[in-house]
């Protein structure tokens, strides 16, 4: 495969040399068999700009320092969000109580105690490193292309979608059962509300990536 690449390059950036129009480069590599992903990623590594040459695009990269500063802004945000859908599944038990369950005091001021303070960490971390980044990506927009960056975001993508389908789930399998109380729509609404954002905000951020 990194073979075929390479000589898909080769021949877009001879043709480039030569003058050809990328439409040409483009149809002789369908016409020949390639993808048209693979046709579109070979001209893609070439920027389009009148210069003597073939200009090569900046292509993904791994840096150390990056992936430290992305592992900790997606740890914070992980961290944030589940304790954020715990507090907030506290405060409805609270609102709501089970009568079938003892109330227990000291546990649930304990555990109210400690999202609290992982909220009050998290959070700002969270916050910050998302600064940080993003003022390092306006001043050198060529760190976008960071491959943890990237993947990082898709396995952020990847776990919201599962907690929506998961929370979807629990919400049909109760309403089949007949068994709909305010205490669990909330709960549902919560997750809801958490994993929706995070999936909308990073798809989001691709999706302006991608047209930039």
């Amino acid at each position: 495969m990194a073979s075929a690449t390479v000589d898909l390059e080769n021949f877009v950036r001879t043709g480039l040399q030569q003058g050809l129009p990328r439409s040409d480069l483009e149809a002789a590599m369908l016409s020949a068999g390639w993808s048209p992903q693979q046709t579109r990623d070979a001209l893609s590594a070439f920027a389009d700009v009148a210069f003597a040459v073939p200009v090569p695009r900046p292509r993904p990269y791994l840096s150390a320092r990056e992936a430290f500063l992305y592992m900790v802004l997606f740890a914070a945000l992980y961290l944030t969000a589940y304790h954020l859908g715990s507090l907030t599944f506290e405060l409805i038990n609270r609102a709501f109580p089970d009568p079938s369950v003892r109330d227990a005091y000291y546990p649930w001021r304990d555990a109210l105690r400690f999202s609290a303070s992982a909220l009050i960490v998290g959070f700002p971390l969270f916050v910050y490193m998302s600064w940080h980044i993003n003022r390092t990506l306006e001043l050198n927009p060529a760190k976008r292309l960071s491959a943890v960056r990237r993947w990082l975001t898709y396995l952020t993508l990847f776990l919201a979608v599962t907690i929506l389908a998961g929370d979807l789930i629990a919400l049909v399998y109760n309403v089949l059962g007949g068994e709909i109380t305010i205490r669990f729509l909330l709960k549902v609404a919560t997750v809801a509300v958490i994993a929706g954002s995070i999936f909308g905000y990073y798809l989001s951020d691709l999706r302006r990536e991608e047209r930039v």
